[in-house]
C-alpha cells in the first residue's frame, strides 16, 4: 500500500497533492491518502473523488496551524498504524520542511524531488527505483532506497498530471485517523507564512504565466508583458537575470533556484531556454515561446514556437484579446 500526504492549508487543499496521488495511482498498488489539520470535512470530500482505498482525516487542536513539530509527532504515528510500503507527497515548502524530520523519526529513507520511477527488472512491481534531476538539471539518476520499509518520496510539482487522475466509480471511504498529542510536543509557535513582498505570489498554484527574459531588453518594458499577462488573466514570472537586475521581485523566478511550476499555459517571451530555466517550467502542459533566435533551446521544449521580435508579437496578441473580450 502507498500512502499519499495530502497539503492543505485554512480548509483548501494544495492542487500539488493531486499529483502525488497520480503518481501513486500509477504504481499499480492499493492506495489511501491522510490530510491533517482541523475541521476536514470538505478535503476529505474533495479528496474523496479520487480511486483511492480510503482518505483518512489527521484532525487534531494542535494540527490546525502547521508546525513541523505538530506534523511529524501526527504522521509519525499514522506511517507506524496504517504500515504502508511508501509515503509519496509533494514536493512543495512544507514538505521540505517536515518530510525530512519525519523519516529521520522513523529511522527510514527519503528520496526528494522526484520526476518519475521505474519498476526494476527482475523484480517483484512493488519494487521501485526513483528518478530525480541532479547538478541543476544537467542530469538525472535512478535511485532506489534501501534498508526498511516505508520509504518516502517526494515528487517535484509538474512531474505528474493532475487531469490523469482516475476518479473513482464512487466516493472513497473517509475514516478518523486518530493521533495522541500533547502539548509538550509541540515546542515550535506558528508565526504567519513568509513573504518576500508584498504582492509575493505562488507560481506553483497559476493556471497561466506568461515569463519573461532578457529579450525584453529593459525594466521600462515589463508593463507590457504585464498587459499581456492581465489580458490573458495570468501571473507574471521571468527568468533568473530579470530578477536579478531587480526588474521583478524574486518570488517571480522561475527555474531551479527560483520556484517549480506546472500551468496549463507557459508563454515564455524572450527567454532563450538555459538549463536552469527549463527544470522549473517544463512540467507546463502547453508551452509557447516566443523568441528572435531560431536556434534558442526553449523551442526544443515549447509546443508552439513562435520566431518573431516579442515587441511586434505581444501588441497584436493584447489586440487580438482585447478585441475577443
Amino acid at each position: 500500500m502507498i500512502l499519499v500526504i495530502a497539503e492543505q492549508r485554512d480548509g483548501v487543499l494544495n492542487k500539488a497533492s493531486w499529483e502525488a496521488i497520480v503518481a501513486a495511482q500509477q504504481t499499480g498498488q492499493v492506495v489511501q491518502v491522510a490530510v491533517a489539520g482541523a475541521a476536514l470535512d470538505a478535503v476529505a470530500a474533495e479528496l474523496a473523488v479520487a480511486e483511492v482505498e480510503a482518505v483518512l482525516t489527521v484532525e487534531h487542536a494542535s494540527l490546525e496551524v502547521y508546525t513541523p513539530d505538530g506534523f511529524v509527532a501526527a504522521f509519525a504515528e499514522v506511517v507506524t498504524s496504517t504500515d504502508p510500503g511508501l509515503v509519496f507527497l509533494s514536493h512543495t515548502y512544507q514538505t521540505r520542511e517536515f518530510a525530512p524530520r519525519l523519516a529521520a523519526r522513523l529511522g527510514r529513507s527519503l528520496i526528494t524531488d522526484c520526476v518519475a520511477f521505474k519498476t526494476w527488472g527482475g523484480r517483484t512491481p512493488t519494487d521501485l527505483k526513483f528518478v530525480r534531476p541532479m547538478f541543476q538539471g544537467k542530469f538525472v539518476a535512478d535511485v532506489a532506497p534501501i534498508g526498511p520499509s516505508p520509504h518516502f518520496v517526494s515528487f517535484q510539482i509538474g512531474a505528474f498530471r493532475p487531469d490523469s487522475l482516475n476518479r473513482g466509480p464512487a466516493t472513497a471511504e473517509v475514516r478518523s485517523q486518530p493521533v495522541a498529542l500533547e502539548s509538550g510536543m509541540i515546542r515550535q509557535t506558528a508565526e504567519p507564512p513568509f513573504q518576500e513582498a508584498k504582492q509575493a505570489v505562488d507560481l506553483t498554484q497559476a493556471e497561466r504565466i506568461v515569463a519573461v527574459g532578457r529579450g525584453i531588453k529593459g525594466q521600462e518594458h515589463i508593463a507590457l508583458v504585464e498587459k499581456l499577462a492581465a489580458s490573458l488573466g495570468a501571473e507574471v514570472a521571468a527568468s533568473r537575470p530579470i530578477c536579478d537586475s531587480g526588474w521583478l521581485p524574486m518570488d517571480r523566478q522561475v527555474g531551479s533556484s527560483g520556484q517549480t511550476v506546472a500551468p496549463k499555459l507557459y508563454l515564455a517571451l524572450g527567454i532563450s531556454g538555459a538549463i536552469q530555466h527549463l527544470v522549473g517550467m517544463k512540467g507546463a502542459r502547453t508551452i509557447v515561446a516566443v523568441n528572435k533566435d531560431a536556434d534558442a533551446p526553449i523551442f526544443e521544449v515549447a509546443d508552439l514556437g513562435i520566431v518573431a521580435d516579442l515587441f511586434e508579437v505581444v501588441p497584436a496578441l493584447i489586440s487580438a484579446l482585447e478585441a475577443d473580450a
